[in-house]
């Protein structure tokens, strides 16, 4: 069936006074480690558990069957936007939350410190150094390339090893290759044109690349940098005005910040950690109806194989549950924009556990909020760019459809 959701939607989405919190905890969903289970299913998560009673559960498939997604299509599925048709480059979204202004002869990537020895990139992360020794790394760049033949290049730093790369010049294009050989212990790749208007681009790129390492060449471990995400300025229908919501975001990592800027979302100062978020949440609540509520850290310690850290940082926010709940959201939703198994030391395509919270649920099918009871949920297997549609009608914001 070829259909659009977002435009049947937005027919019939009427306006209401109800409230509702997307958390989405990145790369929740795990696979079990031998004995151990998931992190969620070893995590000690009371609120969690008693609020799976209370709800729907069931799990999201962020794409297509099989396919592994970046957190730029997981979180466009969520938000309703069909990541096919939306096809959006990491950059765009990296230098959005990093308050770059993009203009029509940008384009601007997402870059990441790593450590090269002999060829071979050892550490994509760069032993993921703090944000305040990649903030000078980058100063450094800035100092020493400015320009690549009739092209400008500026550098913006981001969170830990990330940062922000524009390029500004005439006849720019972003279908480019990915400039990261995507795992540790192979060798430095080059950016490729995808097509003949891209190769003065990739040119460009691959100039600034073998600068980058001549800048660096002293550093012990951010030595290199990996360039992804190509982009320019995409154009999107707006979240409010498709959902008649008034919408914001609270994340603390630029890519997340960008993409909520990115489809029309008001985006929230707040602070590092998960206290900050919910306070930042606590004191908008009366000036929003829609909050989008970002934890990175499960993602992290996924992508690090680092099973325990990201058993904490589910049991951090179980200490929160509570004090959301006590806010009364007519809608509250737990999920995750993808899959980071420990065990894969990556994003995955395993479904992604997902949790709906409201007076309308068809409680008490559920005893436990982890991938195990989603995949037995009452909701069952769906795409993850239905959640919002679910969103909508538990918050009574839809209007039957048809006679």
């Amino acid at each position: 069936m070829n259909y659009d959701r977002q435009e049947i939607l937005k027919e019939l989405v009427q306006p209401a006074q109800t409230k509702i919190v997307l958390l989405v905890m990145d790369g929740v969903g795990d696979i079990p480690q031998d004995s151990t289970g998931t992190a969620l299913q070893m995590a000690k998560k009371p609120n969690l558990d008693a609020l799976a009673q209370k709800s729907d559960l069931g799990q999201t498939i962020p794409v297509l069957p099989g396919i592994t997604p970046g957190s730029g299509p997981g979180h466009l599925s969520l938000f309703g936007y069909d990541p096919i048709k939306y096809q959006i480059g990491r950059g765009i979204l990296e230098a959005l939350g990093s308050n770059v202004d993009v203009g029509e002869k940008d384009v601007v990537a997402r870059a990441n410190f790593a450590t090269v020895k002999d060829g071979v990139v050892v550490d994509r992360r760069a032993g993921r150094p703090s944000t305040e020794e990649s903030a000078k790394v980058v100063a450094k760049l800035a100092e020493q390339i400015k320009k690549i033949e009739d092209v400008e290049i500026r550098f913006y730093p981001g969170k830990e090893h990330r940062f922000v790369v524009k390029f500004t010049g005439e006849d720019l294009d972003d279908q480019l290759t990915d400039a990261d050989p995507q795992k540790d212990g192979k060798p430095i790749v080059y950016t490729e044109p995808l097509r003949p208007q891209a190769e003065k681009t990739a040119k460009i790129v691959n100039q600034l690349m073998n600068k980058i390492a001549e800048v660096l060449k002293d550093e012990p471990k951010m030595n290199f940098a990996l360039i992804r995400g190509f982009s320019k300025y995409p154009k999107l229908p707006l979240f409010p005005e498709v959902y008649k919501l008034k919408a914001a975001a609270i994340a603390t990592y630029p890519m997340y910040r960008g993409i909520a800027k990115l489809v029309g979302m008001e985006v929230l100062e707040t602070g590092s950690t998960v206290e900050d978020e919910i306070k930042t949440l606590k004191e908008n609540w009366e000036k929003y109806d829609f909050f989008y509520l970002h934890v990175k850290k499960t993602d992290s310690y996924g992508e690090d194989g680092n099973l325990q850290d990201k058993v904490h940082v589910i049991e951090e926010v179980d200490r929160f549950i509570p004090e959301i709940l006590s806010l009364n959201p007519d809608v509250f939703v737990v999920t995750g924009d993808h899959s980071t198994p420990a065990a894969l030391k990556s994003h995955s395509w395993h479904p992604v556990p997902f949790m709906i919270y409201s007076k309308y649920t068809r409680r008490g099918l559920s005893k436990a909020f982890d991938e195990f009871e989603c995949a037995r949920g009452s909701l069952g297997t769906f795409y993850a760019i239905d959640a919002m549609g679910l969103i909508l009608a538990h918050a009574l914001r839809l209007e039957k459809f048809g006679a």
